[in-house]
C-alpha cells in the first residue's frame, strides 16, 4: 500500500482524531490552571450577589446619624443643670479608735468624748427643667440628690447660676422637685416624651454632669424596660440602658432620637462605682404625677388599696389552680380599709385593674399608687377559680394607716405542704393541712399566739386539707367568729376565738 493511501486510511485518521483532542485537552487545561490563583496564596471566595460598596454613602448616613445627636444635644443640654449641694453629716471623731478608744484624753471634757462631730458634706449631681410660671422655675431631680440639702446651687447650660431650694419630694420613688427664680426669658422648659412606647433597641441619649464634668452627653440604646429592684425600695419600674452613666448624671436626662425626655438618670450597677453598661433611669410617665403634685401641692397624694401583699411560691399558686397566671397575690386585707369595703378578701389574686394588666406585686403597688384619691377603680380577681369584678374606691395613704397591724387580716402566710416540710416535721403522709411560714407581729393571727412552722388542721372545726381549704373557710361570708386548730411539735393546739371585725 502506497504511503499516501496509508494516510488517509480509517485507521490513521482515528489516531489523528484522538491526539488531536488530547492536545485541545491540555491547551484548555493550561488555560485554566494559568488563570487560577497560585497555591501560596489565600483563596478568595467570591460571592455571586456581592455588590460593590459604596464608601461615599456609608459615611454620608454616618454623618446622618452624627446630625441627629447633634440636634438631640442642642435640644435638650439647654434644659438639663448642674446642682451643687452642700449638706450637714454627723460621725464619730476619726481618732477616737484605736488610740482613744483605749487611753482616752485628759484633757478633753466626758461630754465631748461622746459628742458626735458635724461636718460639711458637699455633693453633685443633675437636673431637668420641667415647668416655668411666672418667674418661678422647676427642676425635677432626684430625692438622694438633694436630701439632707442646707444650700443648692443650680448651674444652667449657659453656665448662669441661680440659689435653689427644694419643693417637695417622693421618697418612694426617689424623686424630687427643686425651684429657683429668674425672670429671663430664654430658659429652656424640656419636652417630656411618653415612656410607655419604648421599645429595646431605641437610641438613648444621657445627658449629666459625671464626676463634675459639665453637660456631657453619652448614647446608648434601651438595654431593657421594665426593670424591678431599684435601692432602698424604689418602687418604679427602671429602664435600662448601656448610655454610660456615672456618678453625678443622678437626676439628669434619658433622652429619645427626637430629644423627648423619656427617662430621669438615676443609679448604675457597679462593682467599681463606674459605669459597666448598666445604668436605669425612671419612666418619665412615672415622674409626671409627681411634678404636678408636689407644685401643686407641694406632696406626693398616693393611691392606698389597705392590702398586704404576698410573694407567693408556685405551691401555692398550683393549689389555687393559678398556675402560671401572672397577677399579684392578696396576702391580707386591712379591715377598715378600701379592699375590704369593695369586697376584695385575702388569697385574691388581682390580674386587671381597670382592663390593664397585672403582672407582679410590683406593678399593682405602682398602678394603685398612681390612682387618683377618691377615685372609683374596676379590680378583676381570681378568686376560688372564678374571675370576679369589684369596684373599689381608693383612699389617700398615710403611714400610720398602713403600719397598723392590728387590723391586718389574717396575719398569717400560709403555703402546702412538701415532702421535705412533712419530713421535718414528722407528718404522716396522709395527713392535710397548711404549713404556716410566717406570722406578722402585732396582727390577729400573732395575738392568737400562731407561730411559723404551725400547721393549721382545722379552722372552726372544718378540716383543712390544701391552701384552697383554708381560704375558702377563712373568707365564708357568713363567719365572723374564727377558731385555728393546729399541729405544733406533735401537740394539737386550738386557739382561743377571734372575731373579726
Amino acid at each position: 500500500m502506497s504511503l499516501t493511501r496509508k494516510l488517509f486510511s480509517k485507521k490513521i485518521f482515528l489516531v489523528n482524531l484522538v491526539l488531536v483532542g488530547i492536545m485541545i485537552g491540555f491547551a484548555t487545561a493550561f488555560v485554566i490552571l494559568a488563570r487560577a490563583p497560585s497555591s501560596d496564596s489565600p483563596a478568595v471566595a467570591h460571592a455571586e450577589t456581592a455588590l460593590p460598596i459604596d464608601a461615599t454613602a456609608a459615611v454620608g448616613q454616618a454623618k446622618s446619624i452624627q446630625m441627629a445627636f447633634n440636634e438631640v444635644s442642642k435640644t435638650v443640654l439647654p434644659s438639663v443643670v448642674e446642682l451643687d449641694v452642700v449638706g450637714t453629716s454627723t460621725a464619730p471623731q476619726s481618732d477616737d479608735f484605736p488610740w482613744r478608744f483605749f487611753f482616752g484624753d485628759p484633757n478633753q471634757a466626758p461630754d465631748e468624748k461622746t459628742q458626735p462631730k458635724q461636718y460639711e458634706e458637699r455633693g453633685l449631681g443633675s437636673g431637668i427643667i420641667v415647668r416655668r410660671q411666672g418667674k418661678l422655675v422647676y427642676v425635677l431631680t432626684n430625692n438622694h440628690v438633694v436630701s439632707g440639702a442646707k444650700t443648692i446651687n443650680v448651674k444652667l447650660y449657659d453656665e448662669r447660676e441661680f440659689p435653689g431650694s427644694v419643693v417637695g419630694v417622693d421618697a418612694r420613688r426617689d424623686l424630687a422637685i427643686i425651684s429657683f427664680e429668674s425672670q429671663d426669658a430664654d430658659i429652656r422648659v424640656a419636652t417630656l416624651g411618653d415612656s410607655d412606647a419604648l421599645e429595646v433597641g431605641d437610641w438613648a441619649i444621657a445627658f449629666g454632669s459625671p464626676f463634675g464634668l459639665f453637660s456631657s452627653v453619652t448614647v446608648g440604646v434601651i438595654s431593657a424596660i421594665g426593670r424591678d429592684g431599684g435601692p432602698d425600695g424604689n418602687i418604679s419600674d427602671f429602664i435600662q440602658t448601656d448610655a454610660a452613666i456615672n456618678r453625678g448624671n443622678s437626676g439628669g436626662a434619658l433622652a429619645d432620637i427626637d430629644g423627648r425626655v423619656i427617662g430621669i438618670n438615676t443609679w448604675i450597677a457597679s462593682n467599681t462605682g463606674g459605669s459597666i453598661g448598666l445604668g436605669f433611669s425612671i419612666p418619665i410617665n412615672n415622674a409626671k404625677k409627681v411634678i404636678d403634685d408636689i407644685i401643686s401641692g407641694g406632696s406626693v397624694r398616693y393611691g392606698w388599696l389597705g392590702v398586704l401583699l404576698s410573694d407567693a411560691p408556685k405551691a401555692t399558686l398550683t393549689e389555687l389552680a393559678l398556675g402560671s397566671t401572672k397577677g399579684a397575690f392578696i396576702g391580707h386585707v386591712f379591715t377598715d380599709g378600701p379592699a375590704a369595703k369593695g369586697g376584695i378578701k385575702p388569697g385574691d389574686y388581682v390580674v386587671e385593674i381597670d382592663g390593664k394588666t397585672v403582672s407582679s406585686m410590683d406593678q399593682l403597688v405602682r398602678i394603685v399608687g398612681d390612682l387618683p384619691v377618691g377615685s372609683k377603680s374596676s379590680f378583676a380577681v381570681i378568686r376560688d377559680g372564678k374571675r370576679l369584678q369589684l369596684r373599689v374606691t381608693i383612699d389617700e395613704r398615710k403611714e400610720a394607716s398602713a403600719a397598723d397591724y392590728s387590723k391586718l387580716w389574717p396575719g398569717l402566710e400560709i403555703a402546702p405542704i412538701d415532702a421535705a416540710a412533712r419530713e421535718e416535721l414528722g407528718l404522716d403522709k396522709r395527713s392535710g393541712g397548711a404549713l404556716v411560714t410566717s406570722v406578722i407581729a402585732k396582727s390577729p393571727a400573732s395575738t392568737l399566739g400562731l407561730k411559723a412552722g404551725d400547721v393549721v388542721t382545722e379552722v372552726n372545726g372544718v378540716a383543712i386539707g390544701s391552701v384552697a381549704d383554708y381560704y375558702r373557710v377563712l373568707n365564708d361570708p357568713k363567719t365572723q367568729k374564727f377558731q385555728f386548730t393546729v399541729l405544733r411539735d406533735g401537740q394539737t393546739l386550738t386557739t382561743l376565738a377571734l372575731i373579726r371585725k
